[in-house]
């Protein structure tokens, strides 16, 4: 049972990434994903979810506007497509899924993915 966060690398200030969260030994389709972040020195803080159906998608206001959680469960993967990134969304980046709902709380997450650095940069 694993979770992988993939899709991080280096990309210009306004520039656009996109994060995947893919699932191997489980389906995703039981589980609200989110999506976490993370700085040196400072907490992880969740950004953005989405629910078991897909119906509803929730965001941090840091973030709302220019990222967009989608999920796709015949690929088994939920993708996070980030626009206009500033240099304060530097950052390791982390996908979890939860078999009961989104929350920012991060206790509610079974599985974990290991993390994927993104570096805003000018």
């Amino acid at each position: 049972v694993q979770l992988q966060a993939s899709g991080g690398g280096l990309v210009q200030t306004g520039g656009s990434l996109r994060l995947s969260c893919s699932a191997s030994g489980f389906t995703l389709d039981s589980y609200a994903v989110g999506w976490f972040r993370q700085t040196p020195g400072k907490e992880r803080e969740g950004i953005s979810c989405i629910s078991i159906s897909g119906t509803d998608t929730y965001y941090d206001d840091s973030v709302k506007g220019r990222f967009t959680i989608s999920r796709d469960n015949l690929k088994n993967t939920v993708t996070l497509q980030m626009a206009s990134l500033k240099d304060e969304d530097t950052a390791i980046y982390y996908c979890a899924a939860s078999p009961k709902r989104c929350s920012w709380y991060g206790g509610v997450y079974d599985h974990w993915g290991q993390g994927t650095l993104v570096t805003v940069s000018s």
